[in-house]
């Protein structure tokens, strides 16, 4: 492939009574986006041919049953499934769930295949996916059993980027599971991929603790001065740009978070809250600390707007794009023999270079 060709990134539909296809088919009605890469949808040509017409898209879609009849130029869709489906717009189905499935699944081994350079998903609904086959609460933990590495659910957006030490579990398990081998695991996948998915020669990260207060010192549980607190140095002795555990109210609050290239929060709710309050519709969920790069929108099916052709491509845009720029970043820094890579910005974006 020419170095600068367009990238062939696959594209798993979501959740077909969601938002999914409508995010999907809208960013690519504008052809200038096909100058960037190659999407092939994994879904179904009817079905999508129907979504196409219903929202009074002109735009032409070239079904291929083998990845090796993907067209450059061209939104490629691979019939990932043969049976109908009727839309109910906004219904939690079990049907739905089932077809997403079997788009991204199809996707992934692709992926896996080396016949896409990179994979960006829309939202599934994460209750009606589950199945004998498919006992995950999310895209992220899936793709750290298919793909190799220590996978991070890191958000990224031009002013702020967070990850996650525990991502889709109950707010009542997470302290339990935050343990020296669990900090020192994600810290390592977030200073890897500042490094050679986003251009950052040096990573500044700051550690939220887990407790109100960072624990007061130790008046408001343990976990902050007993685990987080030693580990923590323990990494910045070792050489890494890492500080904490600071209370996460006051530290965005302060507007602290702008003296740091990312930061990693303690659970959920902790991290999503401030990042979404702070880049809804251009942030972007990248599973970082993988063998292959997945990207995917900051928000999910949205239910409540299915089928009245209000969503908002912006995330799903900047997936692509930030897609792109971590390809490419990634092929450049195994050039380089893993030497620092030249910064592309301070933080990590996914900025388009557009029109």
């Amino acid at each position: 492939m020419a170095k600068n060709a367009p990238l062939i990134i696959g594209i798993s539909i979501g959740d077909l009574n969601g938002i999914g296809p409508e995010i999907v088919l809208k960013s690519f009605s504008d052809a200038r986006m096909l100058d960037f890469c190659t999407p092939v949808i994994f879904a179904n040509i009817k079905m999508l041919t129907w979504y196409k017409k219903e929202l009074g898209l002109d735009m032409h879609l070239n079904s291929i049953s083998e990845l090796n009849q993907v067209v450059p130029g061209k939104i490629n869709v691979f019939n990932a499934w043969n049976e109908s489906y009727e839309v109910r717009y906004g219904a939690t189905d079990p049907k739905a769930g089932q077809l997403a499935i079997a788009s991204l699944k199809s996707a992934v081994i692709a992926l896996k295949s080396g016949a896409l350079d990179a994979l960006v998903t829309a939202p599934i609904d994460k209750k009606n996916s589950q199945s004998e086959d498919f006992k995950f609460p999310g895209h992220t933990d899936y793709l750290a059993q298919e793909l190799e590495g220590n996978a991070l659910m890191f958000m990224v957006s031009e002013h702020l980027s967070v990850g996650l030490l525990t991502d889709h579990v109950p707010v009542r398990e997470a302290p339990n599971k935050i343990t020296e081998a669990l900090i020192r695991e994600k810290s390592q996948a977030m200073i890897a991929s500042l490094t050679q998915d986003f251009g950052v020669r040096k990573p500044k990260i700051a550690v939220l603790g887990v407790n109100p207060h960072s624990g007061d010192q130790g008046v408001i549980g343990s976990e902050d001065q007993e685990v987080m607190s030693p580990t923590i140095q323990s990494l910045r002795d070792a050489g890494h740009l890492i500080y904490g555990p600071y209370p996460a109210d006051g530290f965005f609050g302060s507007g602290a978070y702008k003296e740091f290239d990312a930061v990693l929060a303690a659970y959920h709710d902790q991290g999503l809250i401030p990042f979404k309050t702070l880049s809804f519709g251009a942030g972007v969920n990248v599973t970082a600390g993988l063998s292959a790069v997945r990207t995917s929108p900051d928000h999910g099916t949205a239910f409540d707007i299915a089928g009245q052709n209000k969503a908002r491509t912006s995330s799903f845009e900047e997936a692509i794009f930030t897609a792109i720029k971590i390809v490419r970043n990634r092929r450049m820094h195994t050039q380089l023999n893993k030497a620092p890579l030249e910064i592309v910005s301070k933080k990590p974006t996914g900025k388009k270079k557009r029109r």
